[in-house]
Order: structure tokens, then C-alpha cells, then sequence
């Protein structure tokens, strides 16, 4: 059952009944204006025929308009529900207008059956179907806001809490550049200006190309694992001057496959942490290996576990995880057997195409929730229309029936409006439905096919 569907309860009723009973008020209130009723028992039955009005429609588009969203949802079907609401509408609206108008005219009036489709009677039925329209329009609207609201509300929430925890995961991996390494490094230059003034110009030259790394590649989400690897050595080499000889490390100069991918800083944050976590001296040196191993990279290193620094929050290595499950199905490996330390990257040919999908899935969702805010704007269109139409009719026969020039707004504001409800469609005269949504695809799909899987 669809979770939208609100079911007839004795408090939905009453609630019902309510909204019924403010329309039937407004109606015969403006109802005794309108036709210049001034005594008590007119202005009674101006109430009663709103009342009629308000009840008879409003009950039976509630029905309409809950059964209809219990079949289609207003978010995830929303031509089919838009369709069912307008067909349903009208189908029920018409009968019902012209019934009570009979009802009111003929046996209540007493005025001659014969005459019911003639003279200004068809001007008055107009008059109330489109005044009803209005009125069904509004009770749909309203379902319509409801569910939008509350599928929106739990729809946002989830978005946001997503949003928030990947932002922050990808943004903490990007910015693991810790501020100690900056902060030790240039403790390390300064010490070397004074002692080896040559050494701190090499040392400088590194840092900077290790910084300028990565502000190149931060934003991306994969690079060649050459890159990288470069990037590894340079960064060791920075290691190994600030540590000397307690710091040993074999990294290949290229793999089998030049073409495979790898996200960026990971090697980095691999690197750093290994010299965090570990005793680093010339009597217990740190020796750090990276090779290939199948289609995995391997970042391995002894363990020689600091004894002051705590139970490890691994947050780091989580990040890592988290990072490479946002664009391929492939895990990250984590090897500890208390005598070395092995971590196993993935590698990459092209984006994976989960990354593909979640992007797919964000845009929908986007373009749903845009979608929704042009049938709002509709509705309230069609609404206003539905309510100011009627008056324009009644006044343009009550002040001027010799020229019927309400037709020219009926008409000009009927095509705008005919116009707006192929626009939230997603309609084009000329290029038919879902032309967006069709060059969308084949534009994200020709993309898809030059990005990294």
C-alpha cells in the first residue's frame, strides 16, 4: 500500500467536514454579495446552496483524491497522479454541479425542467462548474502539499544526514595533510638553515611540490597511479631527511599498468600514519614497502608500535574505505598480524559505474524535487484561474451582457496555463515528452563513458 495513502478515519472526517463547513461559509457569504441577497431567509439560502456545493464536492474529491494517492504517489509518479487527478476531477465535478443544480433550479426554484440547458442557465452551470473546479483544484492542491511536504520532509532529512557524512568523509580525506607533518617539516627546515643550508633548499624544493601535489589533485576523484607514486617517493624523501636513516622505503617507479587509477593523498595519509603510529629510530627503523599485488597497490610496513599514543580511532583508514566506496565495489583490504602492517588500495581503469549510479540517482532526485516546486506553481495557476474566471463571467452578464468579453481572458489565460502544464510535464510541442530527460541521459551517458570506472 502506498504510504502516502491517508485512510477515512472518524478524525479525517471531521477534519474533512471541517474544511467543508470554512467553504461553505466563505461561499454563502460571498454568494448573498453576489446575487444581492439582503434578507435572512436569501442569505439562509445562499448558505444552504454553498453548503451543497462545498459538501457534495468537497467529500467526494476528498474520497477522489485520497483513493488516487494511494494508487500513484504525488513524487515518484507524478504524471500518472497529475492524469488520474484531472480525468477523476472532472468525471466526478460535472455530474455532481449540474445535479445540484438541477436539484436547486427545478425542484427547489420550481422552474421548468425543459429549460434547464437554455437561455442563461448554461451561463450559470458554466459559472458553478468552473467555481467547483476551482474548488476540487484546491482539495487536490492541498492533498498534493501534504504529501509533498511530508515525502520531502523524510526525503531532505536522508539527503542532508547523506550529504553531511560523505561531505565530511571526502572533505577529512582531501584535507589529511596533517598539520603536524606541516608543522614538523618546518621544524625540520629551520634546523637545517642553520646547519646545512643546501640540505633546506632541497628540503624546500620537495615540500613545495609535495603542497602543490596537493592542491592539484584534491578535488579530484582518481588519478594515475604514476602520479601517485611520484608523488610517494617525494614525500618519503621528505620523511627521510626529517627522520635520516630511520626511515627505509622501496616504491616502484611504475607498475605493470601506468593506466590504473588510484585516489588521490591516499598513498599520503598511508605514509604519515605509518610514521604516527610506529617507533621511527636508527635502532628500530621503519621500513615501508609498496608494490603491485594482482589489481591491488600494497602499502606495507613493520610495526613497531609507539607505547604513549593510545588506542589508534583508525579514522584515517576509514576515510580511505569510505572514499573508495563512493566510486567502486572493490574494498579496501587491512591486514594486521602484529608484525607488519599491510593495507591493499584498489586499482582502478575506469569509474566504477556505482559512482555513475549515485550521481544518476542525486540528479533525479534534484530534478524531482524541482519538478515539484513547477506543480505547485501550476496548481496555484489552475486554482487561481478556477476561482477568478467565474467572477469575470458573472460580472461581464451582470454589468455588460450585450458583449461576452470574458472569453478573451478564458482563453489567453487558458493557453498560458495550457502551456505551463506541458512545461511541468516535461513536454515540447515540437520535440515531444522527455526531450530534456532524453538528451540528459545521452549526454550523462556519453560522459560516463570518457570518465573513470
Amino acid at each position: 500500500m502506498n504510504t502516502n495513502q491517508e485512510v477515512y478515519t472518524i478524525r479525517s472526517i471531521k477534519k474533512g467536514a471541517i474544511l467543508c463547513l470554512k467553504l461553505t461559509i466563505i461561499f454563502g457569504i460571498l454568494f448573498s454579495i453576489i446575487f444581492g441577497q439582503t434578507t435572512v431567509e436569501g442569505i439562509m439560502w445562499s448558505f444552504i446552496i454553498s453548503g451543497m456545493y462545498s459538501f457534495g464536492i468537497g467529500f467526494g474529491n476528498g474520497f477522489i483524491n485520497n483513493y488516487l494517492s494511494s494508487k500513484w504517489s504525488w513524487i515518484t509518479q507524478t504524471n500518472q497522479r497529475v492524469w488520474a487527478g484531472i480525468i477523476a476531477t472532472v468525471l466526478y465535478t460535472i455530474p455532481v454541479v449540474l445535479l445540484i443544480d438541477y436539484v436547486v433550479f427545478v425542484i427547489i426554484n420550481g422552474n421548468q425542467a425543459d429549460n434547464f440547458f437554455k437561455g442563461n442557465f448554461l451561463w450559470i452551470h458554466l459559472f458553478y462548474i468552473i467555481l467547483s473546479l476551482g474548488i476540487s483544484t484546491f482539495l487536490h492542491a492541498r492533498g498534493f502539499m501534504k504529501n509533498w511536504k511530508l515525502a520531502m520532509t523524510k526525503e531532505t532529512t536522508k539527503q542532508e544526514i547523506v550529504a553531511k557524512t560523505e561531505t565530511a568523509k571526502f572533505e577529512s580525506l582531501k584535507n589529511q595533510l596533517d598539520p603536524h607533518f606541516l608543522f614538523n617539516s618546518l621544524n625540520v627546515l629551520t634546523s637545517l638553515i642553520g646547519e646545512n643550508p643546501h640540505q633546506a633548499e632541497r628540503f624546500t624544493t620537495k615540500l613545495s611540490k609535495v603542497y602543490r601535489y596537493v592542491l592539484e589533485q584534491r578535488n579530484k576523484d582518481l588519478v594515475p597511479i604514476e602520479e601517485e607514486l611520484k608523488f610517494a617517493k617525494t614525500y618519503m624523501e621528505l620523511l627521510g631527511m626529517r627522520f635520516e636513516d630511520a626511515v627505509k622505503f622501496n616504491i616502484p617507479d611504475s607498475i605493470d599498468n601506468n593506466e590504473l587509477k588510484i585516489v588521490p593523498l591516499s598513498l599520503q595519509l598511508l605514509l604519515e600514519n605509518a610514521v604516527k603510529h610506529n617507533v621511527v629510530s636508527t635502532s628500530k627503523p621503519l621500513t615501508i614497502n609498496i608494490y603491485q599485488e594482482d589489481n591491488y597497490l600494497i602499502i606495507e610496513n613493520n610495526i613497531n608500535p609507539k607505547e604513549a599514543i593510545g588506542k589508534s580511532t583508525k579514522v584515517g583508514l576509514q576515510n580511505i574505505a569510505d572514499r573508495y566506496g563512493l566510486i567502486t565495489d572493490k574494498g579496501v583490504k587491512i591486514e594486521n598480524n602484529n608484525k607488519t602492517f599491510k593495507v591493499s588500495l584498489p586499482l582502478l581503469i575506469k569509474m566504477n559505474n556505482i559512482m555513475y549510479q549515485d550521481n544518476l540517482e542525486n540528479s533525479k532526485y534534484v530534478r524531482a524535487v524541482e519538478r515539484v516546486e513547477k506543480l505547485k506553481e501550476f496548481y496555484q495557476n489552475l486554482a487561481s484561474y478556477c476561482l477568478v474566471i467565474p467572477f469575470l463571467i458573472f460580472i461581464n452578464l451582470r454589468f455588460s451582457p450585450g458583449f461576452h468579453w470574458f472569453w478573451f481572458p478564458i482563453f489567453g489565460w487558458g493557453i498560458g496555463l495550457t502551456f505551463h502544464f506541458l512545461e511541468v510535464n516535461n513536454y515540447n510541442i515540437f520535440l515531444g515528452k522527455n526531450w530534456e530527460d532524453r538528451k540528459i541521459k545521452e549526454m550523462m551517458e556519453q560522459n560516463n563513458n570518457n570518465k573513470y570506472n
